[in-house]
Formats: C-alpha cells, sequence, structure tokens
C-alpha cells in the first residue's frame, strides 16, 4: 500500500499541503541534504496544521523505505495522549491492516511479537528524561537491532526543551533533555531529524558546528536546520495579520478586537485582597470594570452566533473563553472565585431583570454591533439576545473550570484532544499548560495580563489560543482583553514573527536578514539564544511605520524649555508646508532624542527610545545609494490636535494622515524617513498640557527585514539627555553634601 497517498486522499490534503510533504520527504531521503547534526524544519504559524504536516510526511517518509518514526512531544502527559490519539485517527486504516503500530513509549508491550516489529512502528516519546531513557533503553537492550533500521526523528514544537543549555560547575553544556536527544542520534546513524514549531529563532541561532570539550568529547550535536519548508496555511487561518494589522483598520471589524485591561484590574486579579477586590460587589467596583464586561460580552457573543446559525438552519455551537493571566495555582483559584462571582451575581441580576444587568447588556450589545454592522452579518433583536443569556444563566448553561494540572487536562480533552465545550458557554482557567498544543474550539474571547517586562517571543506566540483556523462569522464578536503595554508588546512580537518569515519565504534569512548586537570591541555577531528575550530584541520590516503610542508627557513646567528650544530649531530647519529637508542620520538621532525628552521616561518602554534610534542609524547607514547614505528626511507639520484616547479606549496611534504616509513611503524608496507632528497636548485632549513634537518613522522600501538587540549599542551617535544627566547630577550633589556633613 502507499502510505501518504491514501492518507491524502482520505484527509482530502490540498495540492500545496502534498507538494510541500513531497519537497521534505524529498529533501530528508537524499543523504547530502540533512545530517544527524543538520536537521531539516517544518515551519508553521500557530494552530495552523502542523501535526497533519508531519503526519503526512511520515507516511510518505514510510513509502520511501524508512522502518520506524519516532515522534517527540513537549513534555506533558496530556499532549503525548492527544499525539496517540491522533495517529490512530489518521492512521486507522494502516493499523487496522496490520501494516503499521503506534504506542507510547510509556505504555508499549514488554515485549513486541516479531509479527509487530515487522510493521511500521511509531512511537510517541515525551521530552523528558524518563520517557528518554526508556526509548534509549529500547535501542541499546530491548530491541538492538532498531538500531540498524532507517528512523524518521520528528520533534514537535522542536524550540522547546531541545536546545535548552546549562551550568554546572562553571562549564556550559545541553541540558538533560537535549543531551539525550543528542544520545539518540548518535545511537542510530541511519537516522534524520525533522524539527516542527512556529517559533524558530532559537533553531535559526544554534552553533553550525558541534561542540566539543577541552578533552575533545562532543558534547552538543548543533540543531540548526539544514533546509526550512514553509507549511501552506489554511485558506481559514486566522493570525496576527488580523488581529494586530487589521486592528488598526477603523473599517475592519478587527478595529473593535481590543479591550485594554486596567493596572489596577490586572494586580487585583493576583491574589485575594478585599483593599482591591471584594466578591461581594463584583459588578459595581472599579476594579472588575473590564472583566464583568468581558463576561457578559462572551455571553452576548456566543448568544448572537447560536442565533445566527440556528436561522441558518446549521446546528448551534458551543463557545469558549479563555482566562490566562498568570502561572500560579493560587491566583487561578483566586481568578476562579472572581469569575464564580461575576456568573452568579449576573445570574441573581438576570433573574430580577435589574437595570444593572440590562445596563452591562446593553454596553456589550453596542459593542459587538459596531463590528457585526461592517461585516453586515444580521443582528438578533436585543431582547431574543437576553433571553437566551437569562436563559443560559439560570439553567446552568455556563460553565467554569481551571486547567492547570495533568490530570485537569486529561479530564477536559475530548477524543480529538482538544479542550472538552461542555455547555453552550465555557470558560477556562490556566496558565502555561494551555499553551503549545492544546486546542480550544470556538474560542471567541481571550483575557490575557502576562507581564509586559517578561513577554518572549515564542512564549506569548504559544500562547495566542485565538491562532488557527477559524468561521469568518465569529470575528466579529471576538475580543481580546489585555493591559495596554502587554497588547503594544504583543504588536512588535508580531511584527517580529512576521518579518522573519518574510525573510525566509524570500531567502533573505541567509542573506540579508541582520542581527546586530556590538560587543566591546565593536564587531557585529548573531545574537545568541540568551537574547531571544522581546525587551532585548526588535524587528523592523522595510517600509514599516514607527513610532510611540500610549506614552505621557513631563509637566508643563518641566518641559516647556525643552519645547521652546525644540520648536526653534525644526521653525529653522522644517518648512512649514511639511517639505521634506535632508539631515544626517546623527541630526536625525538628535532630534528623535530631544522628542522624546518631552517624553515621561515611565510611560512607554525602556529601550524604545534606543531601538528606534538604532532603526534610523542602521537603515541610514547601508543606504544603497551614495547620496542617501547616512541621510534622513524630515518632513514636519504643526497645529495639530488628537486625543491621547480614542472612544474605543485606546490610546490614539496615528498622527499621520493616509496622504502624510503615502508621501512618506514614496520618499523612502532607499533612506529612512522621520516625520514629525506638532501637537497641541491640551489637557481637554487627554494630555498634560504640554504641547509636544510626536516622532513617526518609515523604514526604506528597498531594505532587507532587521532583527537586532539594544545590548551594547555603542555605534549609534545620541545626544545625552536630561533624564540621563540627571542621576549624575544628583550623585554629585550627594557627594558635596556628605563632604559638608563631615566638615
Amino acid at each position: 500500500m502507499n502510505f501518504y497517498d491514501t492518507l491524502a486522499e482520505t484527509r482530502k490534503d490540498s495540492s500545496e499541503l502534498r507538494a510541500s510533504v513531497e519537497r521534505v520527504a524529498e529533501l530528508l531521503d537524499r543523504p547530502d541534504t540533512t545530517t544527524v547534526s543538520r536537521p531539516g524544519i517544518l515551519l508553521g504559524k500557530i494552530q495552523s496544521g502542523k501535526t497533519r504536516g508531519f503526519l503526512g510526511i511520515i507516511a510518505r517518509a514510510f513509502d520511501r523505505g524508512f522502518d520506524m518514526s519516532i515522534i517527540l512531544t513537549k513534555g506533558t502527559k496530556s499532549l503525548a495522549q492527544q499525539t496517540v490519539a491522533r495517529l490512530n485517527q489518521d492512521y486507522r486504516q494502516f493499523i487496522q491492516a496490520d501494516q503499521m503500530k503506534v504506542f507510547d513509549i510509556m505504555n508499549m508491550p514488554a515485549n513486541l511479537a516479531g509479527y509487530e516489529l515487522r510493521q511500521k512502528l511509531i512511537i510517541v516519546v515525551k521530552k523528558e528524561d524518563d520517557n528518554l531513557r526508556r526509548l534509549l533503553e529500547a535501542f541499546r537492550t530491548t530491541y538492538p537491532n532498531w538500531k540498524d533500521k532507517r528512523v524518521l526523528i520528528v520533534d514537535d514544537e522542536a524550540d522547546y526543551a531541545s536546545v535548552t543549555f546549562r551550568k554546572k560547575n562553571g562549564n556550559t553544556g545541553p541540558g538533560v533533555v537535549a543531551a539525550m536527544i543528542d544520545e539518540l542520534q548518535r545511537l542510530v546513524p541511519k537516522s534524520d531529524y525533522l524539527q516542527v514549531t512556529a517559533t524558530p529563532y532559537a533553531l535559526y541561532l544554534q552553533p553550525e558546528d558541534e561542540i566539543v570539550s577541552a578533552s575533545g568529547e562532543q558534547i552538543f550535536l548543533p540543531k540548526r536546520p539544514a533546509f526550512t519548508e514553509l507549511l501552506p496555511v489554511h485558506p481559514a487561518y486566522v493570525g496576527g495579520e488580523y488581529y494586530f494589522e487589521l486592528a488598526q483598520d477603523p473599517e475592519s471589524p478587527a478595529y473593535y478586537f481590543y479591550r485594554p485591561v486596567p493596572d489596577r484590574e490586572r494586580e487585583a486579579l493576583k491574589r485575594p485582597d478585599g483593599r482591591r477586590m471584594n466578591l461581594k460587589d463584583v459588578l459595581t467596583q472599579n476594579s472588575t470594570e473590564v472583566i464583568r464586561e468581558a463576561f457578559m460580552t462572551f455571553l452576548v457573543g456566543g448568544a448572537i452566533r447560536r442565533w445566527q446559525e440556528k436561522a441558518a438552519g446549521k446546528p448551534e455551537p458551543k463557545y469558549s473563553f479563555l482566562f490566562h493571566t498568570e502561572t500560579s495555582m493560587k491566583s487561578h483559584q483566586w481568578q476562579e472565585s472572581v469569575l464564580s462571582a461575576i456568573n452568579k451575581d449576573f445570574t441573581e441580576e438576570a433573574s430580577q431583570d435589574s437595570s444593572l444587568f440590562n445596563r452591562i447588556l446593553n454596553l456589550a450589545m453596542d459593542d459587538l454591533r459596531r463590528s457585526l454592522e461592517l461585516e453586515s452579518l444580521p443582528i438578533p433583536p436585543q431582547e431574543v439576545v437576553k433571553e437566551d443569556i437569562r436563559k443560559a444563566l439560570m439553567e446552568g448553561s455556563v460553565v467554569i473550570s481551571r486547567v492547570n494540572s495533568e490530570n485537569d487536562v486529561d479530564q477536559l480533552l475530548d477524543e480529538e484532544g482538544q479542550l472538552k465545550l461542555r455547555t453552550p458557554f465555557n470558560v477556562f482557567i490556566g496558565g502555561q499548560i494551555l499553551d503549545r498544543g492544546i486546542t480550544i474550539a470556538n474560542l471567541i474571547g481571550f483575557y490575557y495580563g502576562r507581564s509586559p517586562k517578561r513577554l518572549q517571543q515564542d512564549t506569548v506566540l504559544q500562547h495566542c489560543r485565538m491562532y488557527g483556523a477559524r468561521p469568518k462569522p465569529d470575528l466579529p464578536v471576538t475580543r481580546f482583553y489585555a493591559p495596554q503595554l502587554v497588547y503594544e508588546a504583543m504588536c512588535k512580537i508580531h511584527q517580529f514573527d512576521t518579518g522573519l518569515r518574510e525573510a525566509f519565504e524570500s531567502g533573505a534569512h541567509d542573506k540579508g536578514v541582520y542581527f546586530i548586537q556590538r560587543d566591546p570591541k565593536g564587531r557585529v555577531i548573531p545574537c545568541s539564544p540568551n537574547k531571544l528575550g522581546f525587551s532585548d530584541l526588535n524587528a523592523v520590516r522595510p517600509g514599516s511605520r514607527i513610532l510611540s503610542s500610549g506614552f505621557e508627557t513631563v509637566a508643563r513646567t518641566a518641559g516647556e524649555r525643552k519645547l521652546r528650544q525644540l520648536d526653534a530649531s525644526l521653525d529653522a530647519l522644517c518648512p512649514a508646508d511639511g517639505a521634506p529637508v535632508t539631515v544626517s542620520s546623527e541630526e536625525a538621532i538628535e532630534i528623535l532624542n530631544r522628542c522624546y525628552d518631552l517624553l515621561d521616561p515611565s510611560s512607554y518602554p525602556e529601550s524604545e527610545r534606543t531601538d528606534y534610534a538604532a532603526a534610523i542609524h542602521h537603515f541610514a547607514r547601508l543606504c544603497r545609494t551614495d547620496i542617501d547614505r547616512d541621510r534622513v528626511r524630515i518632513l514636519a507639520w504643526r497645529n495639530r490636535s488628537l486625543v491621547r484616547i480614542r472612544e474605543s479606549g485606546r490610546f490614539s496611534n496615528a498622527p499621520d494622515t493616509k496622504q502624510q504616509q503615502d508621501l512618506a513611503h514614496a520618499l523612502a524608496q532607499d533612506a529612512p524617513v522621520m516625520l514629525l507632528f506638532r501637537q497641541d497636548g491640551t489637557l481637554e485632549l487627554g494630555w498634560k498640557g504640554l504641547p509636544f513634537w510626536w516622532p513617526v518613522i518609515i523604514t526604506p522600501l528597498n531594505s532587507a527585514p532587521v532583527i537586532f538587540a539594544d545590548a551594547e549599542r555603542s555605534d549609534i551617535p545620541a545626544v545625552p539627555t536630561d533624564t540621563q544627566r540627571r542621576p549624575r547630577k544628583r550623585a554629585q550633589t550627594k557627594k558635596r553634601g556628605a563632604k559638608r556633613k563631615r566638615a
């Protein structure tokens, strides 16, 4: 039997997926393509069908003469069980025909019969030392002839656990799991290694060569990919392009996707504290304003979608809401108490048809109606929605589940390995265990609150459970709740991820993506894996529009002198009609720094101004034409009156008009452009009463994607700012005071 052709026909694989499977299988089959230390990589997006892809590759590898496949999964029992269930489902006809056997290494029979050993074998192994130890023992002792077989090792979520490092006695070496995977590769000389992930950053930053100790012992096999295959994306896939790019377009329903969570609410949800949050007043106190509206919006959105599907003659779906802000089980317990109190009080208010219940329901209806109307979708009468919600609350159709241990996940998974939706409205509270591999169907509400200071690229993307194949009518009723700084950080993470993917697609990751990090000797070196923290990296795509938002100015008295000086400089430099002028990159960075001197440093990310200066310096320095090298074009407009916070509750982030953006992009072919907008900054507009200049940077269209780190960035010209001078001045004052005291 031809395994993959049969599988592809049964699953109705697209022509794009079939072509991708064929390319990977052919590359793995060629001895000159991959080696034990240079695997291939299957790169997909979050929840984009990566499992479907590598199951097809395994089937085609069996057609090409491979005998076994080892699937390494994330180290949770539930995910291993989910993988086994998926294998048994996709390969059912081969298993029933005794052509293939699928085992979890921890549940594999002690002695496989010869009849079974002659079949194609697939063994699922958690990336955990007990699982891997048992697998190695099987190859060494129980079935030593396995070492002579052709084995395809598929490392699912390959950036997780497989490339970890640890220090012992001052020496750096691979982590326990990484070392055991290396041992497996050495043990099976005829093995090929396929990495599968949506977050490949650590993998691409691995060393090219093996690492050996001073004694000559090989201690680490590099896992940097020899080739990359981009997995085709399902036509119904919804990802960051919708949630973070279209969200800036007022004509898109995505514009209403995000709602900011105040810091006071996020802090109150960490632990019980009666001073911050009282369970007796969850429907009225300020510290629960967003979470109670989020809860009601989820109910209203689910009720609207169920009405729409029923009106179309379809079954009424069940919907889910994910609450993910902390990793602590104690925090999850407290959050369950808060959400249960909200559910209980809404039920009581609904039974009385109270004015409070109707007011919160009206807010949710008004919010969702705006995005539904943009998609021209039918909207049920509000009374119908209200009655459906009252019925759901009073009949117990809203279930709140805490998911923070493997036992919880095991109990909540359905036969397809997804979180089971037991009732029409399902609320899940959890942490890390709900990231990689766990699918949550019909997710229309996501309350997320991880600390912005600790956000990492791969971690945050794996938390994005709203990514995936989504029914288009679900999108207008989908809402995301997070602190403003978290959302802004996620927008940057999306830009970073998209920039890398564009580089992979174009081949620029081999010849044009710059990892910029200055060491003390002034050398440019690739950013190492331990530098993948979001706070250390930034990314810029060609034609990007870079600007700050959510900031606040310094007080009027503190900023008036600096504003007058900047006004005088720009009045002398820039015409009043917005005509472009050309300056050196050093002058542009000086102007940028002086703009930032008018902003409160605590209101924007710490590394932002140096990151933006780095972008100006880099793109100006690498300009392709001599006449534009180290030059920046500047355009300035005055008398602007933008509000700080829009009606939707989000910070304004568009000081430039569409026409000004088009003009800037026309100028930014080879050199960067900086737009400057003098804002009135009045109290009535939500500012502090100090006018200020708002800079917007446009990167050149004729450039490669850039990923840069802000550590040791000593090559960037910078003008010392007042905020840089003040600590030194205070230190000198303190020193003089100490001398006077001693005297």
